[in-house]
């Protein structure tokens, strides 16, 4: 990653994210090169989550000082 983690943008992790997975899906990347590419992908689907949980916290945030809407849990809608 060329940026520290707290610099990069969502999209930018994203993009870069998705940039890895392709070249990794290709299949013929030597052995040691897809381990360091894979270790880069961990990091930035790292970067991507932390960075949709904190707006998922902002957001509760925000729902909750308006104090009309009520806030669930995203990870609660998809219980079964």
């Amino acid at each position: 990653m060329s940026k520290p983690e707290t610099e990069i943008t969502f999209e930018l992790a994203l993009e870069q994210l998705e940039e890895v997975v392709d070249k990794l899906e290709q299949g013929d990347v030597p052995l040691e090169e897809a381990i360091a590419m894979f270790q880069e992908g961990m990091k930035l689907s790292k970067v991507c989550h932390d960075k949709l949980s904190a707006v998922e916290k902002q957001m509760e945030q925000i729902l909750h000082a308006d104090g009309q809407v009520e806030v669930t849990s995203f990870q609660e809608d998809h219980k079964e």
